[in-house]
């Protein structure tokens, strides 16, 4: 792939610039709204799985013309194309990047027919396993816990609980992933070690949050009267020499193009398969691919994961907002916002283009949230009256899994009033005269009036799922996978490297001796200060 234009070196940025200070800081959604009666028809679209109402932003026609323009002339479709074809678009590494072929059907060619074989054949041996412990649970195994760290843990376990509805009864899983033992201990609380099963998910076998709760759970199980390890123990990692020694003799592997924050489709993906079922992960992987052929084919200007990236840029790099709230107005969702954070702060998160250049402009925002209606009592004071302003992506679904009367409508009306209140706000008039729920006997009338008052005009996109189903959730989270690779491409950085977390794991390894010989020499002033200080037991005075 030949090197295409980083976004600040086009004239298409230049020009999205101008109208900017022109246009496009000044844009007020109210008046926008009330000019224009077609504005929700013309900003919002169905893509597979997911109706996106992108109305509620800062943009309009002219915006979405001159971010559409500084997306071809960054060749964003080029990079597209590259990625989808298998070309090693991962540079600092020299990889490819094919998670996408991870969710592709049976026969394709994508990018290869060798790669499509081989993911079926994994796939097909992790399912079949995933309904070999499914039959035992009936009688056998009732815990599974999974024991892994980042994406080895963030998106089963968000997954996992955003399938419960589909989850088999009697089938308990646990997630492992701190190398805090409060985490692990909190886990085998409980557990009877007869009727549970491990999985250790680790590439190589050698993370060391990973391997330390795995040697931890294989001391409490033998502790336990486990027996057969094998029969209890499972790896998925590529390093079948490493679990082998461990006690592990079921493995099942991936490949080096398969990223950590990506891998949820692969064998990272089996205690989802063990919790819904063969049929259901099938369907997840096919929402995906659905979104993936969206993402492939769609005009730019009807491309949901593009047209999210575009926001993204406009947001971070024209109105300065350092981050992003997301509100999943579904309980199951309720650890989407973490999986956002790592597949996006680690995907974007850094500061220097493809060429090793510092990049002049900001890149990813920081992700953040918590499920609606909890959030509204907890940070919304801040995104309504704060400020910052933050933009804030709702997630709702249509119908419910559970039959309890009257809840499901509730918690959609609080959804919609939330984008609303963001959008409308309340003028200081507004609140002149209306009655405050409880007056104040020190404060005027028009002061406290600026108190109740709402600036509005803040920005929310809404995201609809019918309903949150396996294959809509496979959608979904592709849909945000395409979103990080669009607005990484331009800002030109690698989004698929992740240095950054190198750095404190080498540290990590040479600070733990030291923890146990009180060594400090050469270490910095504060670090040898703690590390006496932990040593010694102190109480802090």
């Amino acid at each position: 792939m030949s090197p295409q234009p980083r976004c600040d070196r086009t004239a298409a940025w230049a020009a999205l610039a101008g109208h900017f200070e022109a246009h496009g800081r000044g844009l007020d959604l109210r008046e926008a709204f009330a000019r224009d009666p077609g504005r929700f028809d013309a900003l919002s679209l169905q893509a597979p799985e997911v109706f996106a109402d992108l109305s509620k932003n800062l943009l309009d026609a002219a915006t979405l013309r001159f971010l559409l323009d500084l997306a071809r002339e960054c060749g964003l479709e080029t990079r597209r194309d590259a990625l989808l074809a298998g070309e090693p678009v991962n540079t600092t590494e020299g990889r490819a990047v094919l998670h996408t072929a991870l969710r592709a059907p049976r026969g394709m060619a994508a990018p290869t027919p060798a790669i499509n074989a081989e993911v079926h054949s994994v796939l097909d041996a992790m399912l079949h396993y995933a309904e070999t412990v499914r039959d035992t649970a009936r009688s056998g195994i009732t815990d599974v816990v999974n024991i892994g760290i980042g994406g080895s843990d963030l998106g089963p376990r968000m997954a996992v609980l955003a399938l419960d509805a589909f989850v088999q009864p009697g089938l308990r899983l646990h997630f492992v992933s701190n190398v805090d033992g409060h985490d692990l201990a909190r886990v085998l609380r409980g557990l009877d070690a007869r009727r549970t099963l491990f999985i250790v998910a680790s590439k190589t076998f050698t993370t060391q949050e990973t391997m330390a709760n795995a040697h931890a759970a294989r001391a409490w199980f033998d502790a336990e009267g486990g027996t057969d390890r094998a029969a209890h123990f499972v790896g998925v990692t590529t390093n079948l020499q490493a679990a082998a020694q461990f006690g592990i003799t079921r493995t099942f592997g991936f490949w080096d193009w398969v990223g950590g924050r990506y891998s949820m489709w692969s064998a990272i993906g089996l205690p989802i398969a063990i919790a819904i079922g063969a049929a259901n992960f099938r369907a997840l992987l096919d929402g995906a691919h659905a979104m993936d052929r969206h993402f492939a084919t769609a005009p730019l200007e009807r491309n949901l994961p593009v047209l999210l990236g575009l926001l993204d840029v406009w947001y971070r790099n024209f109105h300065r907002c350092a981050s992003r709230s997301v509100a999943p107005y579904h309980q199951g969702l309720e650890r989407l916002p973490a999986y956002l954070q790592q597949l996006e702060m680690e995907s974007n998160g850094k500061g220097v283009d493809l060429a090793g250049e510092p990049l002049p402009y900001g890149t990813s925002p920081v992700v953040w949230g918590e499920p609606g209606t909890n959030g509204q009592h907890a940070y919304f004071q801040m995104l309504h009256q704060g400020t910052d302003v933050i933009p804030v992506e709702f997630i709702a679904v249509r119908t419910p899994t559970h039959t309890l009367a009257g809840q499901h409508a509730k918690l959609l009306a609080n959804c919609l009033a939330q984008g609303q209140a963001l959008m409308q706000g309340k003028s200081a008039d507004e609140a002149l005269r209306e009655r405050a729920p409880t007056a104040s006997a020190t404060l005027a009338p028009e002061v406290l009036a600026r108190h109740r008052t709402f600036p509005g005009n803040r920005p929310s996109t809404t995201l609809l799922l019918e309903a949150l189903s396996p294959r809509a959730l496979g959608a979904l989270v592709a849909m945000y996978e395409h979103r990080v690779f669009t607005s990484g491409a331009l800002w030109g950085v690698n989004s698929f490297d992740q240095w950054g977390v190198e750095l404190g794991k080498a540290l990590c390894t040479a600070l733990l001796p030291r923890l146990e010989s009180g060594d400090a020499q050469g270490l910095d002033g504060s670090t040898a200060g703690l590390l006496h200080r932990l040593r010694a037991g102190s109480a802090p005075t």
